[in-house]
């Protein structure tokens, strides 16, 4: 494998090079499958964003192609997604009206810009952001989403023309309706809806008791879709139901996707930067967590810096013809993955499928009712609606429970871009706010061992001379004042104590701030008559300290041991007289 500059941006000179016939014929196979299942997808997604059903066709061209050339994934399939669907309708609507010239401009833009991030981001190395999301935030999110765009859709199913970017408003709105309901187009959305869950919860069963062989009765099943939109347009065109009230897709073009170009005033990409960003790092993390977990399926590697620049490429793809911000999908990677996709040439396959629909196909979709589509998408983000992370947040962590609660409630109650700030901010600082309160353990010696342990968990040996405390984070800026307080306020309640011995084994790293403030507790506490030692400080931590004035004014030593301290010190104090014998038992923290 190369692993040269050029190769390593361009991921596409590495697995082209084996392309074969083996290959090839995977690759297709899957490319079909995901093409008869993103046809129906990309027309719904566009309608949740706002945007007319080819934007969603348009959408999964080129960011498809140009994700096959920059990505590292060999199942992601790139696409318009529910979540990122949604949000582009919400940070578009703020600016124009939907329906307009100017409408799609904007989503352009918001595409442009989206792209244009995550390039600089892949660039700029920083795919580990990816890391700092805490899961159970997103996932609230995303449950939190899915109920929304869900709701939003009834109205399609209803037949009525409701409205709200919040779950109040659009119940409220639906409920002011309630008396438009179109009895036809009601039936039409309820029996697709019907159909797409059973498809997706007996389909398979029903058929494999038929006869049908398995691996053939799960490709039928991702054909489901398609059955609903052929039969549903079918009977629109044959009883001309669009005289009875059914909403219809009409005229969609028959062509190519188009050359575009968004819109870059500056008020509007000032009015779209920070929707951008939210876009760009949601997407990002739904889609690395997707092609990561496909990847270790088979011991593949992905290079989250890389993939930053392939998704950038191929939201700018989008931008430049027709369509609006992309990431890669949860359904679609897996229904690409088990039906063989070796390499991301299957996404390009995929591409040229969707290019022979958008030219040759879509003056069929002319009478597919609104309301398929609206079912389409309900049955599609409900399995994205989880409330067991509430359940499992509040076993393990109220923290996280209150941080996923949060998230929750402010996306349904104040919309799409209040909803994902806040989970962006809440997975920021709960990290600080742990990082600021590092674990502290005082520690004392196991009997007949040399092993040091919490003398809350473990019956320990232990001197009133000398304090131990295990320190369990790295020392910086946020934490430092924790550790110099909390060894304070012990020292206050126990004037027996002469030695404090740091344990820094878990300790990597020191920064400038924690650094003054444990020269200023060894100055505390040499007022106090009370010595400053530490043990165990890793290699790159001694290093630093080595090129500081800690060490040469520690009124105590460095022990290369917690058995060294405490052999030298308790043994001054009468406290321990022979070593005793080592031993290989391992204890719980």
């Amino acid at each position: 494998m190369s692993y040269s500059p050029i190769a390593r941006h361009f991921p596409i000179l590495t697995w082209g090079r084996r392309y074969d016939r083996k290959l090839l014929s995977s690759d297709l196979t899957a490319a079909v499958i995901v093409t008869i299942m993103l046809i129906p997808q990309s027309l719904a997604y566009a309608m949740l964003a706002g945007l007319p059903p080819e934007a969603g066709i348009y959408a999964s061209i080129a960011p498809i192609l140009l994700y096959a050339i920059f990505g590292t994934s060999n199942a992601l399939a790139v696409g318009p997604v529910a979540v990122v669907s949604l949000m582009t309708a919400a940070a578009v609507g703020q600016v124009a009206d939907q329906g307009t010239v100017g409408y799609a401009a904007a989503a352009l833009t918001l595409a442009g810009l989206s792209g244009a991030i995550l390039l600089a981001m892949g660039l700029l190395r920083l795919g580990f952001i990816a890391n700092f999301l805490s899961h159970p935030v997103i996932a609230g999110f995303i449950t939190a989403s899915g109920i929304l765009i869900a709701t939003g859709q009834v109205k399609h199913i209803l037949g009525v023309k409701a409205s709200g970017q919040t779950l109040p408003e659009m119940l409220l709105s639906l409920g002011q309706h309630l008396q438009e309901v179109n009895p036809v187009t009601l039936a039409l959305g309820a029996g697709a809806i019907a159909f797409l869950f059973w498809v997706r919860k007996g389909m398979k069963g029903a058929l494999m008791r038929l006869g049908v062989p398995v691996g053939l009765a799960g490709i039928l099943v991702k054909t489901g879709p398609i059955l609903a939109v052929v039969v549903t347009t079918l009977l629109v065109a044959r009883f001309d139901l669009g005289s009875a009230g059914v909403a219809i897709v009409g005229a969609v073009p028959q062509s190519l996707p188009p050359l575009t170009l968004p819109d870059l005033s500056p008020d509007l990409i000032r009015s779209l930067a920070l929707p951008a960003l939210l876009i760009s790092v949601i997407g990002f993390v739904e889609s690395i967590s997707v092609a990561q977990t496909l990847a270790a399926k088979k011991r593949q590697r992905i290079d989250p810096d890389q993939e930053l620049i392939g998704l950038g490429a191929a939201n700018l793809g989008a931008a430049f013809t027709g369509g609006y911000p992309v990431t890669g999908g949860f359904a679609r990677s897996v229904v690409n993955f088990d039906a063989g996709a070796a390499t991301p040439a299957a996404g390009a396959f995929t591409a040229i499928g969707l290019t022979i629909a958008a030219v040759a196909l879509t003056p069929l979709i002319h009478f597919l009712p609104t309301a398929t589509l609206a079912a389409t998408i309900i049955v599609a983000v409900l399995s994205l609606v989880d409330f067991t992370i509430l359940r499992t947040a509040w076993t393990y962590s109220r923290a996280d429970f209150s941080a996923v609660a949060v998230t929750i409630l402010l996306t349904l109650g104040m919309g799409v871009e209040a909803g994902v700030t806040a989970g962006v901010a809440l997975s920021i600082l709960l990290h600080l706010w742990r990082s600021s309160r590092p674990h502290i353990a005082e520690v004392g010696l196991v009997p007949g061992t040399q092993h040091f342990r919490n003398i809350l968990r473990h019956d320990v040996q232990t001197d009133p001379a000398i304090l131990t405390l295990r320190v369990d984070e790295s020392l910086w800026f946020a934490n430092a004042a924790f550790l110099e307080n909390h060894v304070l306020r012990r020292l206050a309640d126990d004037r027996a104590v002469q030695h404090v011995i740091l344990m820094f084994s878990a300790v990597n790293e020191v920064d400038l701030s924690a650094l003054e403030s444990l020269e200023a507790l060894n100055h505390r506490l040499r007022d106090s008559g009370v010595t400053l030692h530490f043990s165990e400080v890793k290699g790159p931590v001694m290093d630093r300290l080595e090129r500081s004035h800690l060490l040469d004014q520690l009124t105590g030593k460095v022990f290369q041991s917690q058995w060294d301290a405490w052999a030298a010190l308790a043994a001054v104090h009468g406290a321990f007289q022979t070593a005793p014998p080592p031993a290989l038992e391992s204890f719980a923290t």
